[in-house]
């Protein structure tokens, strides 16, 4: 179920056999694994001692870390982005009448992430959030939030590495039961950013778009040459 990239597990089962695993944990922190987060979680202690916990599970949201499991001969069944894994487990929620909590991005943009995600789904439960902008190490009004509502899971969309240092420093202290950064999936629910079409998604040329859209995102490119270079090169 899992495919040894480095000195990571990724995950390598369908989108669906990910949802029905993370049911087996009490905790689970869900990673996704692009090359820019793994090449960080390489250089930073904490970040690799988390990634490599029991209770994260790291998928493969990312072409680059899809073709280094191709190239070890550890092929993934499929691309697995963070966004749609997010979909699923508020979809899971809704179900189950659980709630989620939003921590992350712009007041703005996380206000209409929040009022796009009602209308599409309006039975979501969504007991609470918080805008990205605060203080890592004094953030205890937010931590007593998240106490107190009980939120089966937590997205943070505040980017690598901030996004997973507060899910670290966190994790133990709360009672959700999954806990996933997802970079900028608000933004997309917001209406400020858009994915992909459908086609180039399914081609593995969602980078490319979000390139095309984003310039200044081609410098962090240059972290998927360095990981593949070390996936192959690992022993």
């Amino acid at each position: 179920m899992f495919s040894k990239i480095l000195k990571f597990n990724v995950f390598n089962g369908t989108k669906q056999e990910l949802i029905e695993y993370i049911d087996k944990f009490d905790k689970v922190n869900i990673i996704s694994g692009n090359p820019e987060v793994l090449y960080n979680g390489l250089r930073d202690d904490i970040m690799l001692q988390n990634f490599t916990s029991e209770s994260s599970i790291i998928i493969p949201d990312g072409i680059g870390t899809v073709l280094a499991a191709k190239l070890i001969r550890q092929p993934v069944k499929e691309k697995i982005a963070g966004i749609d894994v997010m979909e699923e487990i508020i979809k899971l929620c809704i179900r189950n009448n659980e709630s989620i909590y939003l921590i992350g991005a712009k007041e703005e943009v996380l206000k209409s992430c929040i009022c796009n995600l009602k209308i599409k789904y309006p039975d979501i439960n969504i007991s609470g959030s918080h805008n990205g902008y605060f203080d890592l190490n004094n953030c205890e009004n937010i931590i007593e939030d998240i106490i107190s509502k009980k939120p089966y899971a937590l997205f943070a969309a505040m980017g690598s590495p901030r996004q997973d240092i507060f899910i670290i420093k966190n994790m133990n202290k709360l009672p959700c039961k999954v806990f996933m950064g997802v970079g900028g999936s608000f933004d997309v629910f917001s209406g400020k950013s858009k994915r992909a079409p459908k086609w180039m998604i399914n081609m593995g040329l969602e980078w490319l778009y979000r390139v095309y859209k984003e310039p200044s995102r081609i410098k962090r490119l240059s972290s998927i040459p360095k990981f593949l270079f070390k996936a192959i090169t690992y022993r």
